[in-house]
């Protein structure tokens, strides 16, 4: 972090950020007021990944993401990829794919009791817009007139054609018509809607920080902020005033710990769902265990997610045949055989098999070390020169991968390290470009546009990737007003990306989710939608 933002930040975001940090290491003790006392009202979610921020508008990581959605709505939900239920907005229509009105919820409230707008939802698309707010939601409004691939005004201080009709109706125009699924999965489900009447207040160089927005005192969604708890929980409390119905659960924790941890806690009672989603999935040696437990009902998925060795291709070194020599030494049928046992799948990029335009004819870069010593030639790096994996605690699975990697490499012939740290540094490294490689997971959206992860100038471009072509590709991919046309053009991207190996993309692991048999809700099938309902979920 520079000095300047530092300056910026106060004593108690200090003291919350540290928080989260020490969140990220699990342990603590059982939260007050949880399930064992009132079982009824109350559920408590283990999660071994602390949320990273809660700021609406910069929240890369998944646990951040989840716990944001419990607090703040978008304008649409999504239960099941490409299906839309009613949020802030009734709906969002288009007759040409490129003139689009939003129509508001007439009853939709923030949490202080004032109306949710037109004015917020041109507030906090403006907002993301502005070149000086650091956000991971550009991507998710790049498809508006007036703004850039990275989601920013390339002039003038507001987005053209952004209009409010009235009180509870915003229109808007895109660049050129583009695919109505594509608007709806990005703005309308990706987007947080900001209060206005609270955000405006915070200087745009300060709005997006991680720490600026730490309490969420002013929200829309199903729970309310209570409190964070050093390293143990966040608490929420039903929102009472919800638009969509009181919440059935007066009290969710979310409760911080790892792995092994959740699965004790399943058993006792004390915790009664497993948040799943990469950030509280249980361990697999555990999983028949859990079988025979008749308290609990588990279930195996296909995911959206993936694990990755991510390498900086800020780093001359790092050349096309040193990333591709890196990804031919990786034994990944190994590492999914021995740390998975049949729940986790090799995938060439970054595309998993459950996204809608997932090309099977492109096969992965296979294990072979003679190749891969071949390109390890090739790209002239200086083999005595020692690299860094950094590793983030807390998934089992991910922790294990590394020392298999370790020894891949060094097989190749490279001097490897692990360096073992709490999540919330990884992630910060990762933005700032502090590493040479590191493990992470991400929780892909349905909607193929992956520009976030490569794009110049993006928050989530977490690898440096600065490659024209692709982006070229991305961005006509992207623009394209049929969804068979995407899916053919997304085909391509997959052999680019598959050839050139920004990332190594290590595996897809299936979604396990296990929560108590008396909890009617929980995780969906597709993870990302498992919320839309939450505020009717209930015990028997």
């Amino acid at each position: 972090m520079d000095k300047k933002r530092k300056t910026l930040i106060s004593a108690m975001a200090l003291s919350l950020a540290a928080a989260l940090t020490l969140g990220g290491c699990g342990g603590g003790n059982k939260p007050a007021g949880s399930a064992s006392k009132n079982p009824k009202d109350t559920l408590v979610i283990g999660m071994f990944n602390a949320p990273e921020t809660l700021n609406p508008l910069n929240n890369p990581g998944i646990a951040g993401q989840y716990t944001l959605r419990f607090m703040y709505d978008t304008l649409l939900g999504m239960p099941k990829v490409n299906s839309f239920t009613p949020h802030l907005a009734d709906s969002i229509d288009t007759t040409d794919n490129r003139a689009y009105t939003i129509h508001l919820n007439k009853d939709a409230k923030w949490s202080d009791g004032k109306p949710v707008t037109a004015d917020d939802v041109i507030f906090t698309l403006n907002t993301i817009a502005n070149p000086k707010v650091e956000t991971s939601k550009g991507i998710d409004i790049s498809m508006l007139e007036g703004v850039s691939g990275s989601g920013k005004l390339e002039r003038g201080e507001m987005i053209p054609l952004l209009s409010k009709v009235d009180d509870k109706t915003v229109t808007f125009y895109t660049k050129r018509p583009v695919d109505p699924y594509y608007v709806k999965s990005r703005l309308g489900f990706e987007v947080f809607i900001l209060p206005k009447h609270v955000f405006e207040k915070i200087p745009p160089e300060k709005v997006g920080l991680p720490d600026t927005e730490m309490k969420a005192e002013v929200t829309s969604g199903p729970y309310l902020f209570r409190e964070y708890k050093l390293g143990d929980h966040v608490e929420l409390s039903a929102n009472e005033h919800y638009y969509r119905g009181s919440p059935k659960l007066k009290k969710i924790f979310l409760r911080i710990t790892g792995g092994n941890q959740i699965v004790a806690e399943l058993k006792s009672g004390s915790i009664q769902m497993a948040a799943s989603g990469g950030i509280g999935n249980v361990p697999l040696k555990e999983l028949d265990i859990l079988k025979q437990d008749e308290k609990l009902s588990v279930k195996t998925m296909p995911s959206l997610s993936a694990q990755f060795l991510q390498m900086n291709n800020e780093d001359p070194a790092f050349n096309v045949h040193f990333r591709r020599a890196v990804t031919m030494a990786i034994n990944r049928r190994r590492m999914v055989d021995e740390l998975y046992k049949g729940t986790a799948k090799i995938i060439p990029t970054l595309y998993t098999m459950g996204s809608p335009v997932y090309n099977s004819f492109v096969s992965p870069l296979p294990y072979d070390l003679e190749k891969a010593k071949n390109e390890l030639k090739e790209s002239g790096f200086d083999t005595s020169r020692e690299l860094t994996i950094q590793v983030p605690l807390g998934n089992v699975q991910r922790e294990q991968s590394a020392d298999f990697i370790q020894q891949n490499l060094t097989e190749l012939g490279l001097k490897v390290k692990l360096e073992k740290m709490d999540f919330t540094k990884v992630l910060s490294n990762a933005k700032k470009g502090s590493y040479e490689l590191l493990l992470l997971g991400y929780a892909l959206t349905p909607d193929p546009d992956y520009r976030i992860y490569f794009a110049p100038g993006s928050a989530s471009n977490f690898g440096k990737v600065n490659d024209k072509e692709l982006l070229s590709m991305m961005d006509k991919a992207a623009n394209m007003t049929k969804f068979d046309d995407r899916r053919k053009a997304y085909g391509k991207i997959q052999t680019y990306l598959r050839d050139n190996q920004f990332m190594t993309t290590l595996y897809e692991a299936d979604q396990i989710m296990v929560q108590n048999k008396d909890l009617e809700g929980g995780t969906k099938d597709f993870w990302e939608g498992s919320l839309d309902d939450v505020h009717l979920w209930h015990f028997k």
